[in-house]
């Protein structure tokens, strides 16, 4: 069974469909990348899978259970954690605040201050960010931001995480440490979904990719068989 799943999933804003009749699923312990243009409705999709959004039709399941409109601290709280393509941090809190949020509020069962303590300091380590814990996260590098975001939402103990263009404005040894990065989250034993431009980092750690253009499912397959689309190259890979 699919740790995610999706049938179906619609959703319009005005007489636009930004994601229509979707189907996907995602396996327990896979890196699925979700490449298309800008406007293919990769980042609607994972509004509709984290709760911002509510389907206009079909249904989304975690874990066989039906998540389809629930409100996102309990979709949050049952396992699956995002990130955001713009990042939102708290601006003010220092980096270690923002982890230790994440750690008090973000998973199911309740958790000591203690607890949390050792958590958001542990995670800080696994993100090379201990160095900057003290610093208030509006004074980080875009990079640094990116990271404690995924900090964060790793705080949540979640057996899914959604990462939404991890790697947009990274220089190329910022994506290559991104790379990395996500291949050790895997071995953490957590599921990732991806929605990324670097094609070099989709190609790389992706299990399997799924193409979305004007909110539709173009194609799905292997990064080599990805690579190799005709229909893939003509809409968004180019020649």
């Amino acid at each position: 069974m699919p740790i995610l799943e999706g049938e179906g999933v619609t959703k319009h804003f005005g007489g636009l469909a930004a994601v229509s009749r979707v189907d996907f699923g995602v396996g327990q312990g896979e890196v699925v990348g979700l490449i298309g243009p800008n406007g293919a409705g990769k980042t609607t999709l994972f509004n509709l899978i984290s709760g911002a959004l509510v389907p206009k039709a079909g249904s989304i399941r975690f874990n066989g259970e039906n998540i389809t409109g629930l409100k996102p601290h309990k979709i949050c709280r049952m396992g699956v954690a995002r990130t955001f393509q713009s990042v939102k941090v708290f601006a003010n809190m220092p980096a270690f605040e923002n982890v230790l949020l994440g750690s008090l509020f973000g998973c199911s069962t309740g958790t000591s201050s203690a607890a949390a303590t050792r958590e958001a300091t542990d995670l800080l380590e696994f993100m090379g960010l201990s160095a900057v814990s003290a610093i208030p996260a509006k004074d980080l590098t875009l990079g640094n931001q990116k990271r404690l975001e995924v900090a964060r939402a790793l705080a949540t103990k979640p057996e899914l995480l959604l990462l939404d263009e991890l790697m947009a404005g990274l220089n190329h040894t910022e994506v290559a440490e991104a790379m990395e990065l996500v291949t050790r989250i895997r071995e953490q034993g957590i599921t990732v979904f991806m929605i990324e431009h670097v094609m070099k980092a989709i190609m790389s750690v992706c299990d399997r990719i799924m193409v979305l253009h004007h909110g539709e499912k173009l194609a799905e397959g292997t990064p080599e068989e990805i690579a190799a689309s005709k229909t893939v190259i003509e809409v968004y890979l180019g020649e």
